[in-house]
């Protein structure tokens, strides 16, 4: 009999440290998915020279710059060419696409969402971007500044 009780409370305690343990990996789960941004572009419209962006790749890299700031071509030139690269010019000038980039220009309530929604505090930054959906891409690398 004494021994039933031991089974018994060691199964109690397995089970709870077993929910336990489901629960801190669910946790951790969620705090990981979680940590990288999504942009959806149904509703973020970026604009190229003639027209709307759509996205035709799985995978781009996406830089946030400031012509005024920075030369665009060293900055292009630090960026690993795996994908294309998707570069928004906070100051909105005017470019012809490059091989591997399409610039795009938005709105200024749009430019700033962007910033806020993957908290940009310094610019010129890049990362990557990962299709998750038709139209809705994961944010798939940390922030990377280019110095």
């Amino acid at each position: 009999m004494l021994y039933r009780g031991k089974s018994s409370l060691f199964y109690i305690f397995s089970s709870f440290i077993g929910a336990l343990l489901v629960a801190g990996f669910f946790a951790y789960d969620n705090y990981r998915f979680s940590k990288f941004k999504f942009i959806n572009f149904n509703q973020t419209v970026l604009y190229t020279k003639n027209d709307i962006f759509v996205p035709k790749q799985n995978n781009y890299y996406m830089l946030v710059f400031s012509s005024k700031m920075s030369n665009i071509d060293s900055l292009l030139s630090k960026i690993p060419k795996n994908y294309p690269i998707i570069a928004i010019d906070m100051y909105q000038l005017v470019y012809n696409n490059k091989k591997n980039v399409i610039f795009v220009r938005a709105g200024t309530n749009t430019i700033i969402s962007i910033i806020r929604k993957f908290n940009i505090k310094k610019v010129p930054v890049y990362f990557e971007i990962k299709r998750y959906n038709k139209n809705l891409f994961k944010q798939n690398s940390t922030l990377k500044v280019i110095e």
